[in-house]
């Protein structure tokens, strides 16, 4: 019996591979792909070295006394920072939404901008150009962060916010409205805090992204009082015996305060959803 004529016999069935047979098969390559990257990786990389420039005990201890203020200043220039960005924030969002096209003009104008420009950029306008043009000083390390990075992040509140006061039901503000309150107690009563439970997620990661601009601050100059986490790690950088373990410790630091947030950003997230869903 030929082959075609097995091929036309009735009842024959050509084999394929069903789909979960194949996904399967898939997922194995790639786990074996990966297995080979990483042993490759680990039997050519020269590990001695690698321990000595980012793993040095003595660099890191030696890091230890400047670290918790350090840390602490990282802390409070975010809080300041947070701070001026809410605030601000707060005013762009009911601009964005005002029925004054004027209003929505100039928010637009500021959110658009501040959000295309590096905050790096800000930053040394804040603490040396602005100086320089109005011949003002700001002696207060503190305050020109605040400043700086709180414009910068009052652009992205401000859309956030802008989101949450739109997400409020229309229902409860004609409630509200109906019991004889005015526009600007329903929005002072009813919807921004209603806004701020929706937005909270959103809110927590723009904590997080200003705990990570803060490391700009070393450009403004600074005493060992006011140093952070990155002034450290650029200190023990440069050291003679320092490598990269200076790094490593700070981006350790940095970890310990943003993983925390990311996990409250989390909850906070799934604790919306089911409250949404109920």
């Amino acid at each position: 019996m030929t082959t075609t004529q097995q091929l036309a016999r009735p009842g024959s069935r050509t084999r394929t591979m069903s789909p979960r047979r194949r996904a399967r098969l898939s997922r194995a390559i790639q786990y074996a792909v990966l297995l080979v990257v990483v042993a490759v990786v680990a039997i050519a990389a020269d590990w001695e070295r690698i321990g000595a420039s980012l793993f040095n005990p003595t660099v890191a201890r030696d890091m230890l006394p400047s670290l918790g203020q350090a840390m602490g200043n990282t802390i409070v220039y975010t809080i300041a920072a947070f701070a001026v960005g809410l605030s601000l924030g707060i005013v762009l969002a009911l601009m964005k939404l005002s029925s004054v096209r004027v209003y929505r003009w100039i928010a637009t104008v500021y959110i658009e901008f501040f959000r295309g420009i590096p905050a790096l950029l800000v930053v040394l306008t804040v603490g040396f150009a602005v100086p320089i043009a109005f011949d003002v000083r700001i002696s207060s390390l503190t305050a020109k962060v605040a400043i700086g990075l709180g414009m910068v992040s009052a652009a992205y509140i401000a859309e956030t916010l802008r989101a949450g006061i739109q997400a409020v039901p229309k229902g409860q503000i004609e409630a509200a409205r109906s019991l004889g309150m005015s526009h600007a107690r329903t929005l002072a009563v009813v919807v921004i805090p209603q806004a701020f439970r929706i937005v909270l997620p959103p809110m927590t990661n723009e904590v997080i992204l200003l705990t990570k601009d803060t490391s700009l601050v070393f450009l403004l100059g600074m005493t060992a009082a006011q140093y952070d986490l990155t002034k450290i790690g650029r200190e023990a950088l440069t050291s003679a015996t320092g490598g990269l373990t200076g790094l490593f410790v700070v981006g350790a630091c940095y970890l310990c305060l943003t993983i925390p947030l990311g996990l409250l950003a989390r909850w906070l997230e799934n604790r919306t959803g089911k409250a949404r869903r109920a």
